[in-house]
């Protein structure tokens, strides 16, 4: 099992920053969490950026069971 990762908005919407999330490849991990977390959940990760093991991820990547699924959700904010 991998582990997902995540951060902002993607935490908030699962209640947590970390879970081990079965899945052969990114897109079966997160459409395993979206099950898991919900619609919110998945509308969050279909608006960020995926990363596996520290680099860019498209979907169809192999993922083994030591291997780490992060979902980055866009940021905004700050001031002047």
């Amino acid at each position: 099992m991998a582990t997902l990762r995540l951060f902002a908005a993607a935490r908030d919407a699962a209640g947590t920053a970390r879970a081990d999330v079965p899945g052969a490849t990114v897109a079966e991990v997160l459409a395993e969490a979206g099950r898991r977390y919900g619609a919110e959940f998945a509308e969050v990760v279909a608006n960020s950026r995926v990363w596996l093991n520290g680099d860019p991820a498209e979907g169809p990547e192999a993922v083994a069971d030591a291997d780490e699924v992060a979902v980055l959700p866009p940021v905004s904010g700050g001031c002047r």
